[in-house]
């Protein structure tokens, strides 16, 4: 029987089970003598506000400088890549849009997009589909990258950044909940469509939005651009060169930043983004400062892919033609404001048994999937999101696991951080915009 160093282990009736600690902080601790050694070990979180009580950081210092630096993940855990192997193809969009919780739109496209090909029937999904699933995923880009500028500014001092974010962000997540009755978690993006059309007064609230963010975006980088506590506090911090992010494999803004103009969106198409015209933002400091400038000029590119899809969208179904797998996306809520109107009941039941028992199946049951893998990947606003689905042929997924960028990304923290100040550990952290949600799923 083999051990563990990392955990103990005790035999049950369900078999072997191990006792996992988090970390080595005993026997870093352990080794340390204050009197003869100036090594001081801290433990860094997961309470601390950078890294919102789910992060934890075990840090070497020799006076303010970080010798060592040990992340330690686990504390948000779901285990929803498991508990998708339990539940039909299109149930799984509830749990993915979970993941990262502020990129639930990006979270749901690389998953349909991968249970789409697996079907075959990427070419069937419909033009409308297609132009509301892009321009989601840059509203949503839009609203992440809003949150980061938000919660950044808060945890380098510039509070008035973090109440103008979250308060740009609203007007998103308004749109979201005018479309899919849902602000967040909207398991909106379906395999084979969209869970509903997009409705004309959620046209009226985005072409109202293009109008009021980008005067916004010009008060934000009037307030931290030429603030000089701002640029100290992020210019040559943090830094992670070109080199550096491809041995780590982190990608995204982190990468841009550096210098190379690496989105996927240009240089591995999906969903048509190769007839939309935008620029891939980059810039040569490889540092927090750099990343602030990547953000800001991706939210101006991201409100031109909106605004080119809301001018080809055209009246159209946004499921494709295949009855066998289009879930029903008509549906009229009941007077309680719960279920189906009795109208589209009686409708249902009313067209034949064949169709009432085919409802009955695809909702219950879901479709079957041939047997096969895919990888599908797409330009996450942290970085590439990868998605391997398995399936065995069945109702269920064999298994599917995301390639997730806040994971891959976190491994660079104790390359910013070692050999720098402690209170650069926060704005490196901080740059790297990691959301817990899609490094413990």
């Amino acid at each position: 029987m083999t051990t563990s160093e990392y955990a103990t282990e005790r035999e049950t009736t369900e078999g072997r089970v191990f006792t996992v600690t988090g970390g080595d902080w005993d026997s870093i601790s352990a080794g340390v003598d204050p009197l003869s050694n100036e090594k001081i070990v801290v433990n860094m979180g997961p309470q601390h506000p950078s890294t919102h009580g789910v992060l934890r950081l075990v840090l070497e210092l020799e006076g303010e400088t970080v010798t060592a630096c040990r992340p330690v993940v686990g504390y948000l855990h779901t285990g929803i890549e498991k508990n998708l192997e339990y539940r039909n193809w299109t149930q799984g969009v509830t749990f993915v849009t979970r993941m990262d919780y502020l990129s639930n739109m990006s979270n749901e496209a690389g998953y349909c997009l991968a249970v789409e090909k697996l079907l075959g029937i990427t070419d069937q999904i419909t033009e409308r589909a297609t132009t509301i699933r892009v321009m989601f995923m840059e509203l949503q880009r839009i609203a992440s990258h809003l949150v980061w500028l938000a919660t950044t500014g808060m945890e380098l001092g510039a509070i008035s950044m973090m109440l103008y974010g979250f308060r740009e962000r609203e007007y998103i997540l308004d749109i979201f909940e005018e479309t899919s009755g849902l602000r967040m978690n909207n398991a909106y993006i379906r395999p084979g469509g969209l869970a509903q059309d997009l409705p004309e007064s959620a046209v009226r609230k985005i072409r109202d939005f293009l109008k009021y963010l980008p005067k916004r975006l010009k008060e934000y980088e009037a307030m931290l651009s030429d603030q000089v506590i701002w640029q100290r506090r992020t210019q040559g911090v943090a830094v992670l060169d070109v080199t550096g992010c491809l041995s780590l494999g982190v990608t995204g803004p982190v990468l841009r930043a550096a210098g190379l103009p690496w989105d996927l969106r240009k240089t591995m198409p999906y969903c048509g983004y190769e007839t939309y015209e935008f620029d891939v933002p980059t810039a040569t400091t490889a540092d927090v400062w750099g990343r602030y400038l990547v953000r800001v000029a991706e939210i101006r590119e991201s409100l031109k892919i909106v605004e080119q899809a809301l001018d080809r969208l055209r009246p159209g179904p946004v499921w494709i033609a295949d009855k066998k797998i289009a879930w029903p996306s008509q549906l009229a809520l009941g007077l309680d404001g719960l279920g189906n109107s009795l109208e589209h009941v009686a409708k249902i039941m009313g067209q034949s048994m064949e169709s009432l028992i085919h409802h009955f199946k695809l909702v219950t049951e879901g479709f079957r999937v041939p047997p096969g893998q895919v990888y599908v990947a797409i330009e996450h606003p942290r970085g590439e999101l990868g998605v391997h689905a398995v399936s065995d042929g069945g109702t269920h997924p064999y298994r599917v696991h995301y390639r997730e960028p806040s994971f891959v990304n976190l491994q660079a923290i104790p390359a910013m951080a070692e050999g720098a100040l402690l209170a650069d550990v926060i704005a490196g952290g901080a740059s790297l915009d990691p959301v817990m949600g899609g490094c413990d799923r």
